[in-house]
């Protein structure tokens, strides 16, 4: 069982700049809202997984997704970050909704706008003796390459653009490995951002851990499903890496037409 959560930030308060200042804060407060969770289980238990992300809409409008196993209590968040005098019994201040009823019927050959906040990386070594070590893709173009290389494994494919709605003939820059796909594909990268945390290992004493260091990046774009499995397992489990900071909540959206016709 699934359940999916909407949580509208309420960014004039304290508390809410507070949770958006680090992932790290964000992530704790999530983690809050599971009572059978508990913090030295981080965001997976027992095979299932708690994804969380951030969509930026506006200056002043900051909206929280969660994908959950059990449903949320997210009474603390609208205490600190919502609107606690507006809540009612009818409408605490979040929404959840069972996720498995949707994800049920989503059919091969479906098409569907989408959007995920990532963290694109790759391995590097200067050396063949040096060790390999996790490094961020940092421009557009590998970007974009990281997600179409996971495309397959994740059960859809992004649709490519029609000739007319391309800029560039054959939607690319150069031929070969290194081609350049950025108007081949209905595709975006956007909102990269570079972060910076400690880690905190106990909660209590606040005893900083590692630092931690992250870039992440937004893709919108629309896809078509080609494998309902694996890509219910990528709705529920994530893709890529830094799950626990915000990254790897892919959701969807229905394909209207006038975003068919950027297709």
């Amino acid at each position: 069982m699934s359940f999916l959560t909407r949580f509208r930030i309420n960014t004039a308060r304290p508390g809410a700049r507070r949770l958006l200042s680090t992932p790290q804060a964000m992530h704790a407060a999530v983690l809050a809202s599971f009572p059978d969770l508990l913090p030295t289980e981080g965001t997976v238990r027992e095979g299932q997984r708690v994804l969380w992300r951030l969509d930026y809409r506006a200056r002043a409008e900051v909206v929280l997704y969660i994908v959950s196993p059990t449903p949320p209590d997210l009474t603390h968040m609208v205490e600190q970050a919502g609107w606690p005098a507006a809540a009612t019994p009818d409408n605490l201040g979040w929404q959840t909704r069972p996720y498995s009823t949707f994800l049920d019927r989503l059919a091969t050959g479906e098409q569907w706008a989408f959007k995920l906040t990532a963290n694109p990386v790759h391995t590097i070594r200067r050396t063949p003796d040096e060790p390999r070590k996790i490094t961020a893709h940092r421009t557009a173009v590998h970007q974009m390459r990281w997600l179409l290389d996971r495309q397959d494994t994740c059960g859809f494919r992004i649709l490519e653009k029609t000739d007319d709605r391309r800029l560039l003939p054959g939607g690319t820059t150069c031929h070969g490995k290194h081609a350049h796909h950025g108007d081949r594909y209905a595709l975006s990268v956007s909102n990269q951002q570079s972060l910076a945390f400690d880690k905190t290992r106990n909660t209590t004493t606040k005893r900083r851990g590692k630092p931690v260091t992250l870039v992440t990046v937004t893709y919108d774009g629309r896809l078509e499903i080609t494998d309902t499995a694996l890509l219910r397992r990528t709705l529920t489990q994530g893709l890529g890496r830094a799950k626990a900071y915000g990254c790897g909540l892919l959701t969807l959206a229905p394909l209207t037409a006038s975003l068919r016709q950027l297709v």
